[in-house]
């Protein structure tokens, strides 16, 4: 289902409903998610705070560690989600699942962009976040436990994950942006240009920067129903294993987490 994806850790919303809307009204700093703008790289390559950056890599309690999507990604479920997606989400994030619904210009920080963040997810992750809401991170998403059951749960989140990997084409319901190949592809070089132009990386970094990505993309295509985790679990996993399968070196490992956090530290990549 997953396809090319940008390996940056940004935060997970998966869905903003009604139930948001009394916040709205009432604090917006108590609200959903950050996002990224439309039109970023699939993982998202700016607008992200620290704070959404631990949120993101925070570990799955233990209640859900582990947890695989039972319910497979077939037309039944992916049209079961798109309804639950379209009733409780859209407003929020966007048909394209972009963090740009209308309700969004009321929330500070603004819905996650959730058809990306849910592709370096695992499964365990979304479906806690699903079920409990922003809670536990002081933010106005809501718990799905008591309006969705399970299975609703993980249609919804086979929803997002199409969204986010292209098999499904959004519908018009809230209105949004959809997802741009060649932004995100644009995103990313502008990032890495800058970098270099900026003196915070050298252009043999930047190209084993993109190099690593290219191979990271490639591993969550073929590996994209056992992925569990949050993203720093996620990012670390899949470098491990391209080391160990001969696609990398330890030093291409190594150089690629150097970057990530030269680029972070100097605000190119937030």
């Amino acid at each position: 289902m997953r396809k090319s994806i940008w390996i940056v850790l940004i935060l997970l919303v998966t869905a903003c409903g009604p139930a948001v809307e009394t916040a709205v009204s009432s604090a917006t700093s108590d609200s959903a998610e950050s996002a990224a703008a439309p039109g970023m790289g699939r993982m998202g390559m700016g607008g992200m705070g620290g704070g959404m950056m631990a949120r993101h890599q925070a570990p799955v309690p233990e209640e859900y560690a582990g947890m695989t999507n039972p319910v497979p990604a077939d037309e039944e479920s992916l049209a079961r989600g798109a309804e639950v997606y379209g009733r409780l989400c859209a407003t929020c994030h966007g048909d394209g699942g972009m963090g740009d619904g209308p309700s969004a210009v009321n929330l500070d920080p603004a819905p996650a962009p959730i058809a990306h963040t849910s592709q370096m997810l695992g499964d365990d992750y979304l479906f806690w976040r699903v079920t409990e809401g922003g809670h536990d991170f002081e933010t106005a998403m809501p718990s799905w436990e008591a309006a969705l059951d399970e299975q609703e749960r993980w249609d919804v989140i086979n929803y997002v994950q199409a969204l986010g990997s292209g098999a499904v084409v959004p519908g018009q319901m809230m209105g949004g942006a959809m997802f741009d190949p060649a932004a995100e592809a644009a995103q990313q070089a502008e990032m890495l240009a800058q970098g270099v132009e900026q003196g915070v990386i050298t252009q043999e970094q930047a190209d084993t920067f993109a190099t690593v990505h290219g191979e990271m993309d490639g591993w969550m295509v073929a590996n994209s129903d056992t992925m569990q985790g949050s993203m720093g679990q996620m990012q670390q996993t899949i470098l491990d294993d391209l080391v160990a399968a001969g696609s990398i070196t330890q030093e291409q490992a190594d150089a690629f987490n150097t970057v990530h956090d030269l680029l972070m530290a100097a605000g190119l990549m937030q």
